[in-house]
């Protein structure tokens, strides 16, 4: 629980009053790996913090999955879309190792907001964050080749070329594992 603390106070320090109400709503899950946390059609009603693991975030499809995200230890998961407006989700999350969350429900959530002195900066901010890591993205996948993408995360995210099978990761650069596979040859 203490990444969390330290996570929450390098975006905005809260007080020790504020910090026992909220960590009073954590709740610590536990999960192997592949386990789906979230299935399509499900309403999100919790916000995660990975204290351990790698997540995906993807659509499934009969031909091949369309995977759009991964998040790592201290960072935060949900389907934020329909976290903030409690409608059913166009996505799925799952585990792709072993991983530990502490999760805090909606409601507890808007409680926190209501009733600490500092939650709804750290609030913004993290949803400004998520807003620029989308944005980053989306501009990324019309502005630049595959190969570029795939060299953009071999040097910000080295720990998911590693970690994550290359299926996964040539869906979320857009493109076939087979192409992944040309891209890699050439490049090595």
């Amino acid at each position: 629980m203490n990444q969390i603390r330290k996570y929450i106070d390098n975006i905005s320090p809260m007080n020790d009053s504020d910090w026992e109400f909220f960590s009073s709503k954590l709740q610590e899950v536990r999960l192997e790996k592949n386990t789906t946390i979230l299935k399509i059609g499900n309403i999100e009603n919790y916000l995660s913090f990975i204290s351990k693991g790698i997540i995906r975030l993807y659509i499934p499809r009969e031909e091949s999955d369309l995977t759009f995200g991964f998040l790592f230890d201290n960072e935060f998961v949900t389907a934020y879309d329909s976290f903030l407006t409690q409608s059913p989700s166009e996505y799925q999350i799952e585990t792709l190792t072993e991983t530990i969350l502490w999760k805090i429900s909606h409601n507890d959530l808007q409680e926190v907001y209501d009733r600490t002195n500092n939650g709804n900066i750290i609030g913004r901010k993290m949803a400004e964050k998520m807003f620029l890591i989308k944005s980053k993205r989306e501009i990324s996948l019309l502005n630049r080749t595959a190969e570029e993408r795939y060299l953009d995360l071999f040097s910000n995210r080295p720990k998911l070329l590693r970690q994550i099978p290359l299926k996964y990761i040539a869906s979320y650069i857009g493109i076939t594992p087979q192409a992944l596979s040309r891209i890699r040859k050439r490049i090595t």
